[in-house]
């Protein structure tokens, strides 16, 4: 079982919560973002994480761990490792989220979704239709960071290292964006013009 503070002192460490204005992946923006690839560059940190999410599936004969990319394929992979079985990931073509490079999901296959961090939770609802196409069984859905704070019914055990309470805002609510001192910035790239 992962320890909350011990998460916390992680995500510290790695300098992975961000204070600005944000906008998110599901079109939100927020005055926090977690960057979990900064975790991810630490190997011995990406273990204890996942061995901590791993220990909380070990009862639930996990088949395979398949995880969206980007975010999701190292802590997919990493968790995979833990449990000892088979690793695939999703990525998206023409917008759409798929599986490619010859990966197949057995029928009947019980399957552990993973992924760095989810807000609204669309891209592990996406894998989890793949999952259920391929005749696959969703058997959970394991995340570094939660946050949505626990709001998210994936309709199947969740675990997550960190449940966080960060706020976030439709964009046309957002405080920010009425205040004008803050330019938005989308993680992982330049400040872009919100119209």
């Amino acid at each position: 079982m992962i320890n909350k503070e011990r998460a916390i002192e992680i995500f510290k460490e790695t300098e992975v919560l961000l204070e600005g204005h944000f906008l998110l992946t599901s079109g939100r923006h927020s005055n926090q973002y977690m960057q979990c690839a900064k975790i991810l560059q630490y190997p011995n940190y990406a273990e204890e994480l996942a061995k901590g999410l791993a220990e909380e599936f070990k009862e639930d004969s996990i088949d395979m761990v398949v995880g969206p990319a980007m975010g999701g394929i190292i802590i997919a992979y990493e968790l995979a490792r833990q449990l000892n079985v088979k690793n695939l990931f999703t990525e998206r073509e023409n917008g759409k989220m798929t599986l490619k490079r010859g990966f197949t999901i057995p029928k009947g296959a019980r399957v552990l979704v993973a992924e760095d961090v989810v807000t609204t939770g669309g891209s592990v609802f996406e894998v989890m239709d793949i999952v259920k196409e391929q005749g696959g069984e969703v058997a959970g859905v394991a995340v570094l960071v939660d946050r949505s704070n626990g709001t998210i019914d994936f309709g199947t055990k969740l675990r997550a290292a960190l449940t966080a309470d960060v706020i976030s805002y439709e964009a046309e609510e957002c405080p920010l964006c009425k205040e004008g001192k803050l330019p938005i910035v989308k993680p992982g790239s330049r400040s872009i013009n919100q119209k």
